[in-house]
């Protein structure tokens, strides 16, 4: 188990691997499990993302009647009107309606980290693998750079909403999304540190504060915003631009 990204990266370059190697073994000795199981495992939870999404039904409601249907509101305006944004970003978004929807509608989810944040990740990957036609293996290689960045949030911070604030829960789902998309579009290991530093800080110090107590308002939403910040994280990491605050101090500011 990792403690610091710093440490992470520096065991990939001493047993010369690459993140998604380094996290994959890991788990192996962690969990005392194959690679083979590890992988199949990690494979089906992609799967489950992918069907949550595609059974989005945009009727439904939640028990408490606060959310359900925005999904397929945002999705026929960006069928009938020109959006103000890009195609690409309005399918995240989308897909992060639609996955955190589900669970407020007791759907089956992936909570990645937490089922609070579960619309982040889905939102990005899925549209990611349409745009650039990347297989399931190649997915799944991310999902494990995303753990990989979970894990040391969690273990030099939070990733509870209830204890951290709702940086801790979708702060650190964006910061995942975001490093791993920098993996998948081949960036190097300081531009991933780069990309979940940048996400990570421009959500220090969002509250959780939900209405009536449930994960539904304004968490549904924030999940939009997560996944929105994560692809704009990982441009600016792919592009040159550097956090000027290291990684692991940015994980210890949350704290």
């Amino acid at each position: 188990m990792f403690c610091s990204m710093e440490e992470m990266c520096q065991s990939s370059n001493q047993n010369g691997r690459n993140l998604y190697e380094t996290i994959l073994q890991d788990d192996v000795e962690e969990r005392g499990t194959t690679k083979e199981e590890s992988l199949a495992k990690m494979n089906e939870l992609w799967q489950v993302m992918k069907k949550t999404a595609a059974d989005y039904d945009g009727n439904l409601k939640s028990a408490s009647g606060l959310s359900g249907g925005d999904a397929q509101k945002y999705l026929e305006y960006t069928q009938t009107k020109e959006a103000l944004i890009g195609s690409f970003v309005s399918s995240v978004m989308y897909y992060a309606l639609c996955t955190a929807e589900s669970n407020a509608c007791m759907r089956r989810i992936v909570a990645s980290p937490t089922a609070g944040s579960c619309g982040v990740i889905p939102a990005v990957l899925i549209p990611y693998q349409k745009r650039f036609g990347v297989s399931d293996g190649k997915i799944v290689e991310g999902l494990y750079v995303a753990a990989g960045i979970g894990q040391v949030i969690a273990q030099r911070a939070s990733i509870a909403g209830a204890e951290g604030g709702c940086q801790a829960e979708i702060g650190t789902a964006s910061a995942m999304a975001a490093g791993m998309l920098v993996y998948l579009q081949g960036g190097t290991k300081e531009q991933v540190l780069h990309a979940v530093s940048m996400a990570l800080k421009n959500i220090l110090g969002l509250v959780c504060d939900p209405v009536a107590g449930l994960v539904e308002v304004p968490c549904i939403k924030r999940n939009v915003m997560g996944a929105v910040n994560a692809v704009t994280s990982a441009d600016m990491a792919l592009s040159g631009i550097a956090s000027r605050i290291p990684c692991d101090e940015v994980i210890d500011a949350m704290k």
